[in-house]
C-alpha cells in the first residue's frame, strides 16, 4: 500500500538567476565601453552630435540618440554573426574621421532651427554603421556559445545606450550653463566644443592611419634585422671557435 502524503519536491530553476547574471555582464560591459577614459573616441563623436542643441531641443536629442542606435544596432548585430567584416585597423582610424567630419559640418551652421541641424540624424544613423562595428569588436571577444545571443546583444546596447544617454545629458547642462547663464553666444559655443573635439580626433586619426603597409615594411626589415644578426653571429661564433682552436694548438706545442 502507498500512502500519499502529499509532498512534492521542490524543483529550483536557476535559469531566470544566470539569465539575471548574463544581463548585468553584458550591461556592464556596455556601460564601461562608453564610459571609460579608453572610449574617448566614442565620446567625442557623441559630443559632436549633441554640441548643436540645447536643453529645450531635449525631443530633437532623443530621435539623434534613436538614430545613432540604429545605426549602430545594425552592424553591431551583423558584424557580431559575422555577416559582415572589416579590419579593425580601419574601424579604428574611421571612426575619428566621423567625428572630424561631423564637427566640420557644426561649423558651417549659421543658424540652429531645428530644419537647419536636421543633417546631424542622418549623421548620427550612417556613422553609427561605423561605430557599430568597434562595438561588434568588443563584444565578440567575450560573449560565449552557450550563451544568449539575444540577451547579450540586448544586455550590452542597454548599458551602451544608457552610457551615451549620460553624456548627452551632461552636454546638454553645460550648454545650458554656458549660454544660458554665462551668456556665451550659441554659436560661440558650438565652435569651441566642435573645434576642440575635432583637434583631439585629428590627432586621433593620425595615430591611427593602419599601419598595415608599415607593418609589412617592419617585417621585412625585421627579416633583415635578423639575418644580419645571425650572420654576426656565426662570425662570432667562428671567431670563437678559431680563438679556442689557437690556444689548444698553442698549449699542445708548448707541452711538446
Amino acid at each position: 500500500m502507498v500512502v500519499d502524503t502529499g509532498f512534492r519536491p521542490f524543483i529550483f530553476n536557476c535559469r531566470p538567476i544566470q539569465q539575471m547574471s548574463d544581463f548585468s555582464f553584458y550591461f556592464n560591459i556596455g556601460w564601461q565601453h562608453i564610459i571609460n577614459t579608453e572610449a574617448l573616441d566614442h565620446i567625442f563623436f557623441i559630443v559632436a552630435l549633441a554640441a548643436v542643441y540645447m536643453a529645450k531641443d531635449w525631443k530633437q536629442v532623443l530621435i539623434l540618440v534613436t538614430a545613432f542606435t540604429l545605426g549602430h544596432t545594425i552592424t553591431l548585430v551583423l558584424s557580431s554573426l559575422n555577416i559582415i567584416e572589416l579590419s579593425s585597423h580601419w574601424v579604428e582610424f574611421l571612426i575619428p574621421c566621423t567625428i572630424i567630419f561631423t564637427a566640420a559640418s557644426n561649423l558651417f551652421q549659421k543658424t540652429f532651427t531645428p530644419k537647419a541641424i536636421r543633417i546631424n540624424y542622418f549623421l548620427a544613423l550612417f556613422f553609427g554603421l561605423i561605430h557599430g562595428l568597434a562595438f561588434a569588436n568588443t563584444i565578440r571577444m567575450v560573449i560565449a556559445a552557450d550563451q544568449s545571443f539575444a540577451l547579450s546583444m540586448f544586455s550590452f546596447s542597454v548599458g551602451l545606450e544608457l552610457g551615451q544617454l549620460i553624456i548627452v545629458i551632461s552636454i546638454l547642462v553645460l550648454a545650458q550653463f554656458f549660454v544660458g547663464y554665462v551668456k556665451i553666444s550659441r554659436r560661440n559655443w558650438v565652435i569651441f566644443l566642435s573645434i576642440a573635439v575635432m583637434a583631439l580626433a585629428l590627432q586621433m586619426a593620425i595615430e591611427r592611419w593602419p599601419k598595415e603597409q608599415r607593418h609589412r615594411k617592419a617585417q621585412i626589415t625585421n627579416v633583415n634585422q635578423r639575418n644580419i644578426i645571425e650572420k654576426v653571429l656565426l662570425k662570432e661564433g667562428d671567431n670563437v671557435l678559431s680563438f679556442c682552436t689557437s690556444v689548444i694548438c698553442r698549449c699542445v706545442a708548448h707541452l711538446y
